[in-house]
């Protein structure tokens, strides 16, 4: 049962500059093996709230524990798969190489031990990219990079995973796959993503994190074409992946999944 909290947010506030504020009264708790999606308009605060939670922003009032700690001492506990990774396409890094890099935390540059490597090949062979281990990562598909961000992701075994964007460069054919994964992730593992695109609200995730200047929390299923009004300030078309639509229904009709 779901019951331990490792994210708290009390009366949080953040301000990148004076009188005026990004993220105002935030309180939130996320629990154990949950699986929630942030989403909210651009520049409602989205990215924000996931650096807090990195440690790499701090409140300008307010309280945030991860695992009990504060973000900076709790980081050998998560992992981070950014929205991309800033290498030069001239670069000539491999996708082991990559991988390898969640494990820099446990050693010193450019040297690994055996035990890092063997980390490294069971994280890509839970992502099924160890074909690609010598494979140059500037070669390599806008799926099959999200693949190897998150193999790096997991070389620190980590009880919370935070994913910026995971759909953004991967081809509308391969998500439901992507999902899978998480689904699968989720049963060791807590995992939060950020995504500007509603479409990635699956029946696979468990609640909905509405940031705009504010924070409300709804279950994914309690999600309706109001709440998004309200939150983005206009209407959106909202994808939901727990419907499907096949040969049969042509004409516009879908069952539920």
């Amino acid at each position: 049962m779901k019951t331990n909290n490792i994210i708290e947010i009390k009366d949080l506030n953040f301000s990148y500059e004076k009188n005026m504020p990004v993220l105002e009264n935030v309180n939130l708790t996320f629990c154990e093996l949950e699986s929630a999606c942030i989403v909210g308009p651009n520049g409602g605060g989205k990215s924000t709230l996931l650096y807090l939670i990195l440690g790499l922003l701090k409140p300008t009032s307010g309280s945030i524990t991860i695992f009990g700690k504060s973000p900076i001492d709790a980081r050998s506990q998560i992992g981070y798969m950014p929205q991309y990774i800033q290498l030069d396409n001239q670069f000539p890094i491999c996708v082991s190489e990559v991988v390898l890099m969640g494990r820099l935390r446990n050693g010193f540059w450019g040297r690994y031990s055996k035990k890092d490597r063997e980390v490294a090949m069971v994280a890509m062979s839970e992502m099924s990219i160890e074909h690609l281990a010598r494979r140059q990562f500037s070669e390599l598909s806008g799926g099959q990079r999200q693949r190897v961000l998150i193999a790096r992701a997991l070389t620190c075994s980590p009880k919370l995973l935070l994913l910026d964007e995971p759909t953004a460069n991967i081809d509308p054919g391969m998500q439901e796959q992507f999902y899978e994964i998480l689904y699968k992730l989720n049963q060791r593992m807590s995992i939060l993503t950020v995504s500007h695109d509603l479409g990635f609200v699956s029946d696979k995730i468990n609640s909905v994190i509405c940031v705009n200047r504010g924070v409300q929390v709804h279950p994914t299923n309690a999600l309706d074409g109001n709440m998004i009004t309200d939150m983005y300030g206009y209407d959106v078309n909202l994808i939901r992946h727990d419907y499907r639509c096949d040969h049969k229904h042509k004409q516009g009709g879908c069952d539920h999944a």
